[in-house]
């Protein structure tokens, strides 16, 4: 459920400016709208100093110490900064040093002294790389010292009383020895691994710059929304969201401050943010929306409990193997173990996806990608006769596929029933209901060029009525442009359903995959001997297997996930625009 949200103005004077931000924070309620964008020397210093705390920690979390300190270290993040600074300098330093020794390599280990001598008395010495497949141009007067080649070129020193002319590339002479270059860049690396010993060393205080990390983004936020206020003559005020059920604490806060506010209901131009708040059940679901970083917009549907329940049978279906289900069980319950203070809801829904795939596998048995006649009986009882085609393989195929294309259907149909009930009061609620018609059409089509069954001609008196009811609610609500693109739309509406192919698609590959590198693990068991064999087919289970997982999880991001936000959504009209409601508080607090 979307939490309703009211609109809010809040005033007070400047005098008490600074304790209304402060008591506001401390409601942890109200997400802020800057009426002025925030700039000034205070949100630039506050900015600077989290982005510098913020270095600091992120540097001593990628050298985390086992153990933290007890004290606190007063200059922790002045000391991080000197290790940082001091790292920047010896790696540029080495930088120079190692494109030194890579240009005067190929000259060996020369002794500049000696050079510079040479030059003194009056010659004339230049380093020299010359083409293996060109003839040498210098005068015969030239003293030419080879002292490497490759594939392509010759180095040379050249020593001559004359001043040296030739078309060949010339390097400057070195200012050290080859030799004195890599005693430097040796002792580079040392400085450099005392440096991040000491790193090391300060990384048990982690706690200490993470909580300092906490307090200044806090001051910037709070600098932000206070340059983010606006002015008449004494008083200040700013713009936000609160949600409605929050009214009455906001009143006896507002009373006890002595603060002025106005609240009205979101208007059609308004941007509120999006606070979803779900039954417990549907909390797994966050986890997945989280990660890809979208939320559906104030004024959309909240399809959080149909997105659960999909992507779950989406995931059994595109894994579709119950011993990979049982083994992300496993998995999942040694990680819920070992990481205590994540959030439950993200366990369960490795629980709830990983148990819809044990059914799923079950069902069709599948385990591991073995062979149906290789599993137990008791497994091959589990199975269901019409998903495994009664033994045809092709028949299997098909059966999936329907399923396929019943649930697709099933899951369009449903975004738009939610619509036409959202809408039941207007001309647009005529628009979704032919819609419906259209992809109860649609499905038929696909199932006649799919699986090659007789097309229902009814389903035509169905499809003009939907049609009919498309133009109708387009006319009626002015947007004229639908009709130019209803034809694509249809169009669209079918390759929707048939896109959801893709599921028994990608769980067949998965089993194939799985299958090859079973077969293989039997073959090399065959051939190789008990030891060798035995090696070559461990090998082949694990790598094949964690390939083949790994390509599945991929599969459930690039389709299961798409189904969901693009298919689905574009069916329930959920563009995913909505902001998230990020209410004025402190960092580590909840609101």
């Amino acid at each position: 459920m979307i939490v309703k949200m009211k609109k809010l103005t809040l005033l007070c004077t400047k005098a008490e400016q600074e304790d209304a931000l402060h008591n506001l924070r401390e409601l942890k309620s109200v997400h802020i709208e800057h009426i002025e964008s925030p700039a000034g020397e205070t949100v630039e210093q506050a900015k600077q100093s989290f982005q510098r705390v913020q270095t600091a920690h992120q540097a001593l979390a990628h050298h985390e110490s086992a153990t933290q300190a007890t004290t606190p270290h007063d200059d922790v993040v002045d000391a991080v900064w000197a290790c940082l600074e001091k790292k920047s300098a010896l790696e540029d330093e080495l930088q120079r040093l190692e494109s030194e020794i890579e240009r005067i390599q190929p000259f060996g280990d020369m002794n500049p002294a000696s050079l510079q001598a040479l030059i003194i008395k009056g010659l004339f010495v230049q380093l020299c790389q010359s083409s293996l497949k060109e003839e040498s141009d210098w005068p015969q007067e030239v003293t030419q010292i080879e002292t490497s080649r490759d594939k392509a070129s010759i180095y040379s020193i050249l020593i001559s009383r004359t001043p040296i002319e030739t078309t060949a590339t010339s390097f400057a002479l070195p200012e050290l020895s080859l030799a004195e270059l890599e005693k430097q860049q040796i002792d580079l690396n040392q400085r450099l691994a005392e440096n991040s010993a000491a790193l090391e060393t300060l990384s048990q205080h982690c706690a200490v710059t993470e909580q300092i990390c906490s307090e200044a983004k806090d001051e910037l936020v709070y600098q932000e929304v206070r340059q983010g206020m606006a002015a008449s003559e004494e008083l200040v005020y700013l713009n936000g969201y609160i949600p409605a059920e929050q009214e009455s604490t906001l009143d006896e806060v507002a009373k006890e401050h002595g603060w002025g506010y106005v609240l009205d209901d979101v208007g059609p131009d308004d941007t509120p943010p999006t606070l979803l708040r779900n039954p417990k059940w549907v909390d797994p679901i966050k986890a997945v929306l989280s990660v890809i970083g979208v939320v559906p917009g104030y004024k959309e549907l909240d399809v959080s409990a149909i997105f659960l329940l999909f992507l779950s049978i989406f995931f059994a279906l595109l894994i579709g193997d119950a011993g990979y289900g049982l083994l992300f069980i496993a998995l999942t319950l040694i990680a819920q173990q070992k990481n205590k203070q994540a959030p439950a809801y993200v366990f369960n829904l490795l629980y709830i996806m990983s148990g819809c795939t044990v059914v799923w596998g079950a069902l069709t048995g599948t385990y591991f990608g073995m062979n149906f006649s290789a599993l137990p009986a008791p497994l091959q009882n589990l199975s269901n006769d019409w998903l495994r085609g009664n033994g045809d393989d092709a028949m299997a195929m098909n059966n999936v596929m329907f399923f396929c294309f019943v649930l697709g259907t099933l899951h369009l149909v449903i975004g738009h029933v939610w619509n036409l009930i959202r809408k039941i009061n207007s001309w647009s609620a005529l628009a979704d209901l032919g819609w419906i018609c259209s992809t109860l059409t649609m499905f038929f089509a696909v199932r006649m060029m799919v699986l090659a069954k007789a097309f229902p001609t009814e389903m035509l008196y169905v499809l003009a009525v939907g049609l009919l009811l498309i133009v109708v609610s387009l006319v009626m609500e002015k947007a004229y442009f639908g009709l130019v693109t209803l034809a694509l739309d249809v169009i669209s509406n079918f390759v929707d359903i048939i896109s959801y192919v893709r599921l028994y698609a990608v769980g067949a590959a998965s089993f194939a995959i799985a299958n090859a590198f079973n077969t293989m693990a039997i073959e090399a068991l065959g051939s190789s001997g008990i030891i060798v064999g035995g090696l070559i087919a461990a090998l082949a289970l694990f790598g094949g297997h964690a390939l083949n997982i790994l390509l599945c999880a991929m599969g459930i991001l690039v389709h299961g996930i798409r189904l969901n936000t693009l298919e689905f959504s574009s069916h329930a009209g959920v563009q995913w625009g909505g902001l998230h409601y990020n209410p004025f508080k402190r960092t580590n607090e909840k609101f």
